[in-house]
């Protein structure tokens, strides 16, 4: 077989009741030089025999076993031993169609790029059967420059493509000089994308969609109670400011919107973790929480140079607008009510959330 052209890394953890569609998904692509190296992260169910097993089929497929430390461990592991020249992440419990990686390959090789971006599909479940399609993508267009790309990739940042790693296709080379890897964080894959995107020069991002991102969500997963979500959310846009300020555009007008209306949309979600019914805080100390979260100078700032230009997101920055921590206590009940008792309606309304 020659040098496979494409290395794909795939993490496993629990997910024995995906796996196989994922790696299918795989095996059936248009393009076939590559090699799946697929890192066992001792998961405690029968997903790493179902990697064994299409290994001993498929030479192009590598299972690597080892103990549990985490999604960022088990990429970084895989990246020491791949071979291609480039590379691809895929998570296990998702799935791509068929033409994805010829496609992404052919844009890579005749623009000379670093970096291709490609949309998606977020395929949310409402019950085993039942699930509706959002389709998420940009314009295609060639950049090749730096300045270029840095200029809009707030676009690119506002409809959620340049956060994850599996809708992108990476040249290892610049990995190995950049010398980056995964951190063991909160969006683990997003700071190596940040890093990745920091001085890139020539990138090329297409409108066509190739990968499924499943949202499957259990009722437990749903109602999910995380304590430290606030400071991982502050840690998540110092990330972006500092990537701004990099860029010599954080005193831009387009950029500052930006990254108010981000943190105010991800500051909602944190009001929400907040009110959670599995939070042991009492009622009063969630609102004295929520007071320390939308009572600061710079959430007023925020707001006042925010532009939301939909009524969805109208409506759920106002509680911010007049700093209410009732109103935003209530507003958060009433998020997570319609998340548990219909997802498809919260989906559908969160959807419409987005700036059109």
């Amino acid at each position: 077989m020659n040098r496979p052209l494409i290395s794909i890394i795939m993490p496993v953890y629990k997910v024995e009741l995906f796996v196989a569609k994922a790696i299918e998904s795989l095996q059936k692509q248009s393009y076939d030089n590559f090699e799946l190296v697929i890192v066992d992260d001792g998961s405690p169910d029968k997903s790493g025999e179902i990697c064994d097993s299409y290994a001993k089929k498929d030479n192009r497929i590598k299972v690597i076993h080892k103990k549990n430390e985490g999604a960022p461990s088990a990429r970084n592991l895989a990246l020491n031993m791949i071979k291609g020249k480039y590379v691809y992440f895929m998570d296990s419990d998702d799935w791509c169609e068929s033409t994805m990686l010829e496609d992404m390959l052919n844009l890579a090789e005749e623009n000379n790029s670093e970096l291709v971006v490609t949309g998606f599909y977020i395929d949310t479940y409402y019950s085993d059967k039942k699930y509706g399609t959002q389709h998420i993508n940009c314009s295609s267009k060639i950049y090749d420059n730096k300045d270029d790309f840095r200029k809009d990739a707030y676009k690119y940042f506002d409809n959620n493509l340049l956060y994850t790693p599996w809708n992108k296709l990476f040249l290892l080379s610049r990995i190995k000089e950049l010398n980056i890897s995964f951190k063991n964080t909160i969006m683990d894959d997003f700071p190596f994308v940040l890093d990745y995107i920091k001085d890139v020069n020539r990138v090329v991002v297409s409108e066509n969609m190739y990968y499924h991102f499943l949202r499957a969500r259990s009722e437990s997963e749903t109602q999910k109670y995380r304590p430290t979500l606030y400071e991982k959310r502050q840690e998540e846009h110092k990330w972006l400011e500092d990537l701004y300020r990099h860029w010599n555009l954080d005193t831009k007008t387009e950029t500052k919107e930006f990254l108010s209306r981000r943190y105010l949309e991800r500051l909602i979600e944190c009001i929400e973790n907040v009110t959670n019914v599995k939070s042991k805080l009492t009622k009063k100390e969630q609102k004295l929480k929520i007071k320390e979260m939308i009572s600061s100078p710079e959430i007023k700032e925020m707001i006042e140079v925010t532009k939301p230009n939909t009524l969805i997101l109208k409506l759920v920055l106002f509680p911010l607008k007049i700093q209410s921590v009732n109103w935003a206590y209530f507003q958060s009940r009433f998020i997570t009510f319609v998340r548990k008792h219909n997802l498809k309606l919260f989906t559908m309304l969160k959807n419409k959330r987005k700036r059109k």
